[in-house]
């Protein structure tokens, strides 16, 4: 059991909208300034001219000797001092005894809402352990392009420790974003921070130790924060479990000390009425995987502390639920069990009941996620009805070997549900695939002795996706594997070294639009 506590963390900046330049800003360390590519060379944006007469230097010869040319993310630093009091007042500042010790100057390439995020990551990490920074980066973007910008400068400074000395360094405390005088801004800014906050919590919760994550701590994870969003959350504990029948968790779950839990969240919007219809959530919460008695090799198993990332993203998307205003009722749904080897671990070849009774033959311990979705995915259809569902996960090493390392894959059996998925990612920038759920597999997903095998092997991603379709029923279901984009090998752009948190940004964006059944119900 835990013997210890997580260390405080750092938080993510705080954000403020400003109709002012920077340079009309008083108080702020750094000036930032957006770069745009030109046909006689890169363009500097709003206030950077303004900039450059208070500061008395010239940005443009600075971004010549820098040879900058505007490209997504590329930085050019360039230190100053103090301005005088004459020049900022000449410049219109409101506050002409304060300037910046800092001028950054940030690429933006085309000013898309992907070249947005990028460059506000790029701004987040060049400012960390400073108190303030005035950019006029989001200036040029429309709305979609400031809530992008945030959600990048919010992921680009997440920090995780666990020192006894404290954190090694701290996100800048607070960026204001100047020049921004639309209508519509504090609703996306608003927004954004919902989205980049709840990636930021999937990444915590993803790359917490599994000496203190085990099932329990992440059903008080969920508790926690399901009660601050106005969420009804449930627990089963292994006696509940067993009880009703949960026979994929508990197998998995059994051969640790650490007893597995099902997770349940309910999010219901204001207004709702008995005919709205539910969508159901499920996601993967292995909190640390060792691969059973089918034991993974010592460094296939250095990054299995969040292999729960399904479950992570769930617990985050459905605390964040609320904040975008999402017009169905959601049910999310976390199967949390921690995969061990002991004397009660299960073995290959023992046949599992699920929940409802459908049998799987366990011809892999290692092959553990999809026996705990299944449960899950069984119960939703049978007690819940929903009118969609969609499971999350960290599945298969073949999804990763399909896509390589930025990319998730997805299956749908549905058209519609397939679409938000794909319009979703686009939107979110948690890029995926559609991969095909192929009928001519089947066979290697049966078993002579029970209704299913969970280690079909050969074509893996599609042949896990297989087993879970039957789970599903007939209801519209989409199946996410990012096992391919869970884990940051280095710093890039948003994403922070380590687990990547991938997920509730896609799922926020479908459930926060519209009509995220449009299509399907």
């Amino acid at each position: 059991m835990p013997t210890t506590s997580l260390p405080p963390q750092v938080s993510p900046p705080g954000f403020a909208l400003s109709p002012a330049l920077p340079h009309q800003i008083g108080g702020a360390e750094v000036w930032a300034f957006p770069v745009l590519p030109g046909e006689d060379g890169p363009l500097l944006g709003p206030g950077a001219d303004e900039a450059g007469e208070a500061l008395g230097v010239d940005l443009l010869a600075a971004l010549e000797a820098a040879r900058a040319t505007g490209r997504t993310g590329e930085l050019t630093t360039v230190p100053v001092g103090r301005a005088t009091s004459e020049a900022r007042a000449t410049a219109g500042s409101e506050d002409a005894s304060d300037g910046p010790g800092l001028v950054l100057l940030v690429g933006v390439g085309e000013a898309t809402p992907t070249d947005l995020r990028r460059a506000g990551a790029t701004l987040a990490r060049a400012t960390k352990d400073r108190a303030s920074v005035a950019t006029s980066l989001a200036a040029i973007a429309p709305v979609e392009g400031l809530g992008a910008f945030v959600v990048g400068a919010m992921l680009g400074s997440f920090g995780f420790h666990w020192r006894s000395t404290g954190p090694k360094e701290r996100p800048v405390a607070r960026i204001v974003l100047a020049g921004v005088d639309d209508d519509g801004a504090d609703d996306e800014l608003a927004r954004a921070i919902a989205l980049g906050g709840a990636g930021w919590r999937s990444r915590t919760l993803a790359t917490v130790p599994a000496n203190l994550k085990t099932p329990a701590w992440l059903a008080e994870q969920a508790i926690e924060v399901g009660e601050a969003a106005g969420l009804d959350v449930q627990v089963w504990d292994d006696a509940r479990l067993e009880a009703e029948g949960f026979g994929g968790i508990r197998a998995v779950g059994g051969g640790s000390v650490n007893e597995p839990r099902l997770i349940r969240m309910d999010y219901t919007p204001r207004g709702a009425t008995k005919r709205m219809p539910t969508v159901v959530l499920v996601g993967k919460g292995i909190t640390f995987d060792t691969g059973g008695l089918d034991i993974k090799p010592s460094e296939g198993m250095l990054t299995m502390k969040r292999d729960m990332s399904g479950g992570g993203a769930v617990i985050a998307t459905m605390a964040a639920l609320r904040d975008v205003d999402c017009p169905v009722r959601v049910v999310g749904l976390v199967p949390a069990a921690e995969n061990a080897v002991s004397g009660s671990a299960m073995r290959p070849g023992d046949v599992i009941t699920h929940f409802g009774g459908r049998t799987s033959e366990v011809n892999n311990t290692d092959a553990e996620g999809r026996l705990v979705l299944a449960d899950a995915m069984a119960y939703a259809v049978s007690e819940l009805a929903p009118a969609a569902l969609v499971d999350i996960a960290t599945l298969t090493g073949a999804m990763k070997v399909s896509l390589g390392q930025w990319t998730g894959g997805y299956f749908a059996n549905h058209e519609g549900l397939a679409d938000h998925v794909s319009a979703a990612a686009t939107a979110s920038g948690e890029n995926t695939w559609r991969m095909p759920l192929v009928a001519d597999y089947e066979d290697k997903v049966a078993s002579k002795i029970a209704d299913g095998d969970n280690a079909a092997g050969g074509a893996g991603a599609i042949t896990a996706a297989l087993f879970l379709q039957h789970f599903a029923g007939d209801v519209p279901w989409a199946h996410i594997d990012f096992a391919s984009a869970a884990e940051s090998p280095a710093d890039r752009y948003e994403w922070t070294a380590g687990p990547s948190g991938w997920g509730p940004r896609l799922l926020l964006a479908w459930l926060g639009s519209d009509d995220p059944l449009a299509g399907i119900a």
